[in-house]
């Protein structure tokens, strides 16, 4: 590389020895070059004496100013090679790549997860912390992300935004409205690895899987027998409570199941 002044060469050799030979009596930080110094001591000044020839902001560093003004001119000079996405900022463009090369700088200090971006980390770091920062102003619940706040402030103010293509039903979760739409296409992604019966959701899946299991989650609490399913539980708690929910409609006698309704209701006709 060559330099037309012996001061432009000395200046790029520092690239080289890492010589930062102007600090700042502010801080202590050091840097390459006095105009490099002086845009720096803008900082501690308060001094913003770049400013926007397009709006009224002002700014410490002409740098700061240059990417700035690409809001107004809408140049993106910093291109991916790979799927040819434009950015306006160089840093932009080194964080974007991660997303190709699988690149995760960022690792959690408490279980050694990574991520691509330090405020993916930042969010995860609430799962050990149990920081919730973000309150619904219409409960007590609280939330790690602004995210899901909003999803849940859906329950309260009931805005569905999530429309079915075919049939038009709305939906309050982007989840949901994927998952309806599997009763129209007869889309059944869910595959038990036992028997190879498919699902259209992967609760019913998660529910079939214990047959083959023998998992029953369900305990009743009066006595110790467990269930597969839940309502079996439902059905099974009648005996501790008493309840029978099944009325005849011709004699009015009450069953606590509606098996033993229909074989009553057979006595009726004969």
């Amino acid at each position: 590389m060559r330099f037309r002044q012996k001061a432009g060469l000395k200046t790029h050799m520092r690239l080289h020895t890492n010589e930062r030979p102007y600090e700042c009596s502010e801080c202590g930080k050091s840097f390459r070059d006095s105009g490099t110094l002086k845009s720096h001591q803008n900082t501690h000044s308060k001094q913003k004496p770049y400013q926007c020839s397009h709006c009224d902001k002002q700014f410490c560093h002409k740098s700061h100013l240059v990417c700035h003004e690409r809001v107004h001119t809408g140049e993106k000079p910093h291109r991916c090679g790979v799927c040819g996405k434009s950015f306006t900022r160089h840093d932009s463009l080194v964080t974007h790549l991660r997303v190709h090369t699988g690149e995760k700088p960022y690792k959690c200090s408490q279980c050694d997860k990574t991520f691509a971006w330090s405020n993916y980390l930042k969010i995860h770091k609430r799962v050990h912390t149990g920081e919730k920062p973000y309150q619904c102003s219409h409960c007590e619940k609280s939330f790690s992300t602004s995210s899901y706040l909003n999803v849940h402030l859906r329950f309260h103010t009931g805005e569905k935004l999530y429309h079915c293509s075919v049939c038009g039903m709305s939906f309050k979760l982007h989840d949901h409205v994927v998952n309806h739409q599997r009763v129209h296409t007869g889309e059944k992604p869910f595959k038990c690895s036992q028997c190879g019966k498919t699902f259209t959701f992967s609760s019913n899946l998660k529910v079939h899987e214990r047959i083959h299991t023998g998992k029953k989650p369900y305990q009743c609490s009066q006595c110790d027998k467990t269930f597969a399913y839940s309502s079996n539980l439902k059905v099974h708690e009648r005996i501790h409570t008493g309840k029978k929910p099944f009325h005849c409609s011709i004699c009015k006698e009450s069953f606590a199941y509606y098996k033993r309704l229909q074989n009553h209701q057979k006595k009726h006709l004969g």
